[in-house]
């Protein structure tokens, strides 16, 4: 029996990460186009147009959300024109310019989306002058129109700014995946090739002196045995490489850097390494750097580590818009970590954001 094809989920919305429910709470502003109604007692046909041009928008409204470049112009010209021409009978239509402005705030490139914002402004601005409309109707056309396009413009730039993070977050943690496993292969086969053969000639060796000689069979058994152990203590080594080095994330801090259109100015001045230590600090360099990249807006960052007779200090400082108003999730997290390590960490209003940890001398 064939398999049964399975139906097609019904969507309003596209399945876009960050959508959410945002979309039906704006219809929300779609009621001021009932209150004319409502408030003037009209018969059930004044009734009945203004409700099919309320679900003529719903359609056109959802379907926005799926388009893109020409077809989102024409769905913005629809809702225009629905704005103009129900405007002389419902003062509530106004609330039509401010929905097709919104959508133009998400056109690319973003000047073109500005410039389509002010042309519906100027178009609802001529409609309540021609018209004579109330003061209501003015605010709505003039004054959100413009307001909520430009917002909706600031959050798509954002938006995609996000987007662009996202994939050279995955891109930085493919590239680093695909090197740790080949330096896990390449150390591997360094620390168990010269091993194994010797763990084989010496098992070959023994296996031909059993009959003859037994006692020096034992002893290569025993040697193998020593060999195979060794070889166990260097595997446990290679694999416990595996944990984020400082150096590595240096490397992965430029390249988000420069994805993100921010110069980097970093300068790592440490005089002995420490493997325990060092991770603390790639940890509060990948959270640090990530911070800057999403939140700060910053022209320059720059990365300082210094190491002391008392301890060493990490410095990350970006000429952006200041911390964070509350901690999140990151900032707790660089926190636990350098507690634990006993360190302290700081962050300061500094022209921008200043990030300090400071680590003590460990053995």
């Amino acid at each position: 029996m064939p398999n049964a094809i399975a139906p097609r989920r019904f969507r309003l919305l596209p399945p876009e990460p960050g959508l959410g429910w945002i979309p039906y709470a704006w219809i929300v502003y779609l009621g001021s186009f009932f209150v004319e109604p409502i408030v003037r007692g009209r018969d059930l046909g004044y009734w009945a147009v203004t409700i099919v041009g309320a679900l003529v928008f719903l359609v056109s409204y959802f379907r926005a959300h799926w388009e893109r470049g020409p077809r989102l112009l024409a769905i913005i010209a629809f809702q225009v024109a629905l704005g103009i021409g129900f405007s002389p009978f419902n003062s509530g239509a106004a609330v039509f310019f401010v929905y097709a402005a919104s959508f133009a705030g998400q056109l690319d490139p973003p000047k073109a989306g500005l410039w389509l914002v002010a042309l519906i402004t100027a178009i609802g601005a001529t409609t309540a002058w021609l018209l004579g409309a109330p003061v209501y109707y003015w605010v709505s056309a003039v004054v959100f129109a413009p307001l909520i396009g430009g917002v909706k413009s600031h959050f798509h730039q954002q938006d995609k700014a996000n987007a662009g993070l996202r994939r050279a977050h995955a891109e930085i943690e493919r590239l680093a995946a695909v090197a740790e496993r080949e330096r896990i292969a390449r150390d591997l086969h360094d620390v168990l090739g010269h091993t194994l053969s010797l763990i084989i000639l010496k098992s070959e060796l023994a296996s031909k002196l059993s009959t003859r000689d037994p006692e020096r069979a034992a002893k290569e058994i025993r040697d193998v045995e020593q060999v195979a152990r060794t070889a166990m203590a260097e595997v446990r080594e290679t694999i416990r490489g595996y944990r984020t080095t400082l150096d590595a994330e240096v490397t992965r801090a430029r390249t988000l850097l420069e994805t993100a259109g921010i110069p980097g100015e970093f300068s790592i001045a440490l005089t002995s390494p420490n493997a325990e230590r060092d991770e603390v600090l790639a940890f509060v360099l990948r959270e640090g750097v990530t911070n800057v990249v999403r939140h700060s807006e910053a022209t320059v960052c720059r990365v300082r580590v210094e190491q002391s007779a008392d301890g060493c200090t990490l410095t990350i400082h970006d000429d952006g818009r200041g911390p964070l108003s509350s901690e999140g999730s990151g900032v707790r997290g660089m926190r636990e970590r350098v507690k634990a390590a006993g360190g302290t960490l700081a962050y300061q209003a500094e022209a921008g954001t200043r990030l300090t940890v400071t680590l003590p001398v460990t053995g």
